[in-house]
């Protein structure tokens, strides 16, 4: 899924980055620095997601850049990932031989209507009060707007008959496999 804007130069980079990351810190060593590249110098939010043997390991992700620059909220994202997603474990160095990463940079967010969603070219916010849930585009076993809304909400503990804002965004995607 692409939103447009230029890309590093090696076109998997942001997701060998995200593994270098989540390999030093399982090891105790520090991140490594971020590839000399310009994509990485500019502010901007992500995901990173973490998959073992194709099934979801872990994935976190900012709204907005919490950090100076994309390598610092890679490093941020990534870390979250592997430790701190409360529905998985934290990452064992026995399991590194069997994870794939992605990183998804957001574009910018914007209010819209149910009928102007499309699941495989964005993704959703769902808002109610101070509750908030989130959904990536283009993901598997998601083809509908209707899908894609429930599981925000879901996610959010939203309940479907309450009222509740909606904003969709585009990423630009970049995964290890593709």
């Amino acid at each position: 899924m692409s939103g447009g804007g230029a890309g590093p130069r090696d076109p998997h980079g942001p997701a060998r980055y995200a593994r270098a990351c989540i390999e030093s810190l399982v090891r105790g060593a520090a991140p490594p620095e971020p590839p000399d590249d310009d994509f990485y110098s500019r502010a901007a939010a992500c995901f990173v997601s973490v998959k073992k043997r194709g099934q979801l390991r872990g994935c976190i992700g900012t709204l907005a850049p919490c950090e100076p620059d994309l390598g610092r909220e890679i490093v941020r994202n990534a870390a979250s990932a592997a430790f701190h997603d409360p529905r998985f474990a934290p990452v064992a160095a026995d399991e590194l031989g069997d994870l794939t990463y992605s990183v998804d940079v957001l574009g910018a967010t914007e209010a819209t209507r149910l009928e102007e969603l499309d699941p495989h070219r964005y993704g959703v916010i769902v808002t109610a009060g101070m509750r908030r849930g989130v959904l990536l585009p283009d993901l598997a076993g998601v083809d509908g707007v209707h899908e894609q809304v429930a599981i925000a909400l879901q996610k959010a503990q939203i309940a479907a008959d309450e009222r509740y804002a909606i904003e969709r965004f585009t990423v630009d995607r970049y995964g290890e496999d593709e």
